[in-house]
């Protein structure tokens, strides 16, 4: 078992894995951790992202810079829109919820969630041993340094800076790809470097679920089995009565995908232990990181009325440890509330599911364009960006729609509440008041434009 927790005032709240970026090669770590950061000499990003910027530190090149940015991507189409001061949201829930991660205060939070959970006694003692002995005493090793502030360019570790900025400064990683091998007319995936490698972002996605969506990969899967397959899939999932949608699980369960292939990937958990080289304590570990880092998250939205159906942790080994690293903000979890709505409850996102659902109701066509391209990107082995571009450009599927501006303020105004909360700047029960407020005004929307009835098909609870 790797012993992963030194005192919280060392260098070690780090790691960054940026996605899909070619420069984060092994390196030799500097072991100067930077206090200070002056924006104004950060100069051009050395990787642009779909909603993050990235910048080398000068004279530190074993940390980076993260700037997030107001863009939005969804489909895995990249950035196609904008929300208004969605740079400093992001950034600011970044850097309190990796501070959070690192408190042994947030860990007793949880233990008292868990124990007051309807878990069974066996998982309850299973969540709570190993690395989570570890956090509650020391906190969590993460990625993150701290932010840095818009006037004095100090890196603020702990707390908010008093001129909050949307610069987040992490510890950099190597980061691998897998070679793709042909085979017989196919291809697969080479994973073997991530065996003979002691530093680097694990190739996995860890999805942790605490309820079932309309939209999640599972219900879908659940959906499409006969009834004795359906009894031996809550059996493998640890359930004693049936799924439905828009319930909480009777336990969390989790989810792996591929992190660096063209395309992501459901992988079994025996494949993701291969895929991932760690050695099978360590994989477990890393689960069980991933499922009690999603109920810290619970633990801070609850406060502010919104439910966390489920969110995505990334992590990353170095040597003897295992760390969260990557982005954690609201795109990075299922957030909702509910609503009473002609009779009916509706479900209300405050997370990006609310940008997809725009697009599938209001263009409908470009969405059937988006899976046409999928489709066809998985059959060719081409990256599905490529082939979705190609084919606007030649027609044959519609360009990517421009959002209705009524709309994307709507999604400011989310955004901002919940990092409103996450700085505590006003009490929850305001805040709370605050988020239905806009739920309600969400739903305004589409029924000035004539599209409730569908909304309310797609999201209401039956």
């Amino acid at each position: 078992m790797r012993a992963n927790i030194s005192p919280p005032t060392s260098a070690h709240h780090l790691p960054l894995a940026p996605r899909l970026n070619p420069l984060f090669l092994p390196f030799r770590m500097s072991s100067t951790v930077p206090t200070h950061l002056d924006l104004s000499h950060l100069g051009e990003p050395v990787y642009r992202g779909s909603v993050q910027n990235l910048h080398a530190i000068p004279d530190h090149p074993g940390f980076v810079a993260c700037e997030t940015t107001e863009a939005g991507s969804v489909f895995d189409v990249g950035s196609i829109f904008k929300i208004e001061g969605n740079d400093l949201n992001r950034a600011i829930f970044r850097h309190a919820m990796y501070s959070r991660l690192a408190q042994p205060e947030t860990w007793k939070r949880v233990k008292a969630a868990i124990e007051a959970s309807p878990i069974s006694a066996e998982l309850r003692e299973e969540l709570l041993t190993g690395p989570f002995e570890r956090m509650l005493e020391h906190g969590a090793v993460t990625h993150h340094i701290g932010m840095v502030d818009a006037s004095s360019g100090a890196i603020v570790r702990e707390g908010m800076p008093e001129h909050p900025s949307c610069f987040n400064v992490v510890r950099r990683f190597p980061v691998m790809h897998p070679p793709q091998r042909k085979l017989l007319g196919t291809f697969v995936f080479d994973y073997a470097q991530f065996h003979q490698s002691t530093s680097y972002v694990v190739p996995l996605e860890y999805i942790v679920r605490f309820g079932v969506t309309s939209g999640s990969s599972i219900f879908k899967k659940y959906q499409s089995l006969g009834e004795a397959a359906k009894r031996a899939y809550e059996q493998e999932m640890g359930l004693t009565k049936p799924m439905k949608v828009w319930e909480m699980l009777e336990r969390p369960v989790y989810d792996l995908t591929s992190k660096y292939e063209p395309e992501d990937r459901a992988v079994s958990k025996q494949e993701a232990l291969m895929m991932s080289g760690l050695s099978s304590q360590d994989f477990l570990d890393t689960i069980k990181m991933a499922i009690l880092g999603g109920w810290a998250v619970r633990e801070l939205l609850e406060t502010a009325g919104l439910l966390l159906w489920d969110l995505k942790w990334e992590f990353a080994v170095d040597g003897e440890d295992l760390l969260f690293v990557d982005t954690i903000d609201a795109d990075s979890f299922r957030g909702t509330s509910f609503l009473d709505v002609d009779g009916r409850k509706l479900v209300i996102h405050f997370n990006k599911q609310a940008m997809r659902d725009y697009y599938r109701l209001a263009h409908p066509e470009w969405f059937a364009g988006i899976n046409d391209a999928k489709q066809v990107a998985q059959k060719s082995g081409q990256p599905f960006k490529q082939v979705l571009r190609e084919g606007q450009a030649a027609g044959k599927w519609p360009a990517t729609p421009v959002v209705d501006p009524i709309f994307l303020d709507l999604q400011a105004r989310k955004t901002a509440l919940i990092r409103e909360h996450v700085q505590a700047a006003r009490p929850a029960a305001a805040i709370k008041a605050d988020l239905q407020a806009a739920g309600e005004a969400e739903v305004d929307f589409y029924r000035s434009k004539g599209l409730l009835p569908a909304l309310l098909d797609m999201n209401a609870v039956a």
